[in-house]
This record gives structure tokens, C-alpha cells and sequence, in this order.
């Protein structure tokens, strides 16, 4: 197939592209600049120049493409809403990346929350999360405009990249903090829980949702969960250092940003993935984020 893919620079949409390639198929990627398009071509991407705002570039390559990835950005309306209008009424797939903190809490790493969704399970969106909540309705909507549309709420990926970006979001700037600083820092408790996944296992779940997954779907991807707390002292004895130390959201937001802080880790986020293995086939083969810091997280 001729695949379109927006974030080829980024870490999911990197390692989709290269392992899609390796499938053999043709893959389009959106880039911003003509050195991110250099880099990209050395892949076997081919460069599209433009910005998730290029309404007008996205509809054509929606129209072109056999089926679209949008892997840049959960939250990017005006993006979602071009790549539809270009493939309504197709019977293309669009395959739509989108990211479990839309069901996070906000209770600063101090709380466990009992709630634990899957797919069949009535969502509890907060305020904050109500844009993402809403773009990720309007996709599964589109199958009765004729598009495949299919929704992959990602939760924690961790594992290395195989395209440009090898680093993931969330595991990565606590280690990085650590270095810097020589202490492990959690924001509260770090009771709180996630749900997660290795990039490995993302991109096989795509692969089957590309090629089998029905218009309309939505799928949680997820193998297993961890603490706040669990992955801070992997990564204090990956690093040889001391106790995990706790800050408060207004501490973190200094080094993270209030976003991050707030609802990638101090949050709540648990969900499980049990309709893409009971409707796909989707095997994970990784079950253990703490294993994996403890004995193969690159530490450059």
C-alpha cells in the first residue's frame, strides 16, 4: 500500500514507518523542514513538506494515500478534520493515535484510583482531557462517512524507537532529571498507576489494525501497569543511586511543564486492552516496563 504518515520524526510514527517499510510498503511522511526531510529520505520515507496546519496538503494526501496513520498528534483538530475530508466516503483506513492520560486523573502522584477501563467500559474524561475525548469521537463517527476509522489509545510506551526519535515521553525525562540531578524524583507517592506497553507490541497492534480492523473501532493498547513509585526505583537501581525522592506538581512543573506534570505523572491512567486481542489477534510479547529499565534502557 501507499501509506501517509504524519510524525515520522517522532518516536511512534518513526518506528510505524520503518517496520511498514519492511512490510513493503510505500510511506509518505509529513515533515516540517528540509533537514527533517533529508533524514527521513535516508529511511526510505519519502519527504512531504508541510505542517499539521496545511488543510489543504493534508486532503491531498489523504485523497492520494491508501490509507492514512496520523501518529503527530492526538489533540490536532484542524489536522483530523482534513485527513477525513480527503478520505470520506473511500473505504481507506485512518488509522488515528491516540493516548490513554485522556482518562487520567489529577490527584498529583497521591492516589491510587480504583477505576481500571477496557473498551466496553463508560470513560471518565476530565475537564482537561475533553478536547482529546472529543477529536477521538469524531474519528470513530467517520465510518458512517464511509472512512475505516480506527482510534489507538496508546497508554505508557516504553522500549526504543527504530526510526529517528528513540526515546518515548514519559520514562525518559525521569531518568534524564535523574542523571542531571543525581536523584530520582516522583511527583507525590507515586501511588498512582499506569497502564503499559512496549513500542514493540504498538507497532504489531498496528500492523494487524491496518490491515483488519473494523470502521469505527477503538482499541486500548496495553500489557501490564506499574507505579509511579515501581518505575522511580527501577530507575534509581539502574542508575546505582539513592532513595526516590517525591515533588510536588508545582515542583515538577518546573522541570516538565504543568501538562506533564499533572496528568503524564502524576495521574492516573489504567486501563486493558482486551478488544484488540479478542478481535485482532494482538499477542504483546513484553509484560514488564520495570524488567526493561532495570536491563536494557540505553542510559545516553
Amino acid at each position: 500500500m501507499d501509506l501517509f504518515i504524519t510524525g515520522v520524526t517522532g518516536f511512534i510514527g518513526g518506528s510505524l514507518a520503518t517496520a511498514l517499510l519492511q512490510d513493503g510498503h510505500t510511506v509518505r511522511g509529513l515533515v516540517r523542514s528540509p533537514d527533517a526531510a533529508a533524514r527521513v529520505e535516508a529511511l526510505g520515507i519519502v519527504p512531504v513538506l508541510g505542517t499539521l496546519d496545511d488543510r489543504e496538503l493534508l486532503n491531498t494526501e489523504a485523497q492520494r494515500a491508501d490509507a492514512v496513520i496520523n501518529a503527530a498528534s492526538s489533540d490536532h483538530r484542524g489536522a483530523v478534520d482534513a485527513l477525513l475530508d480527503g478520505l470520506r466516503g473511500s473505504g481507506k483506513a485512518f488509522l488515528h493515535t491516540s493516548g490513554s492520560s485522556v482518562i487520567g486523573d489529577d490527584v498529583a502522584g497521591n492516589a491510587l484510583s480504583p477505576h481500571v477501563f477496557d473498551e466496553d467500559t463508560p470513560l471518565i474524561v476530565e475537564a482537561g482531557k475533553q478536547a482529546r475525548h472529543a477529536v477521538d469521537t469524531k474519528i470513530r463517527a467517520a465510518a458512517g462517512d464511509g472512512v475505516r476509522s480506527v482510534v489507538l489509545c496508546n497508554t505508557m510506551i516504553y522500549g526504543s524507537g527504530t526510526g529517528l526519535a528513540r526515546d518515548s515521553v514519559q520514562i525518559p525525562p525521569l531518568v534524564q532529571q535523574a542523571q542531571r540531578s543525581g536523584v530520582v524524583r516522583i511527583v507525590g507517592s507515586g501511588i498512582n498507576r499506569w497502564s503499559n506497553v512496549h513500542i514493540e507490541d504498538v507497532v504489531a497492534l498496528y500492523r494487524l489494525a491496518l490491515a483488519n480492523a473494523p470502521a469505527g473501532a477503538f482499541y486500548f493498547v496495553e500489557n501490564g501497569e506499574a507505579s509511579y513509585a515501581e518505575l522511580g526505583a527501577a530507575i534509581a537501581r539502574r542508575l546505582g543511586l539513592g532513595p526516590v525522592e517525591s515533588w510536588t506538581v508545582e515542583e515538577a512543573s518546573k522541570v516538565w511543564g504543568e501538562g506533564h506534570a499533572r496528568y503524564s505523572f502524576g495521574s492516573n491512567s489504567r486501563v486493558r486492552g482486551n478488544r484488540a486481542r479478542r478481535e485482532l489477534g494482538w499477542a504483546p510479547r513484553h509484560d514488564s516496563v520495570t524488567q526493561w529499565i532495570e536491563t536494557q534502557m540505553p542510559l545516553d
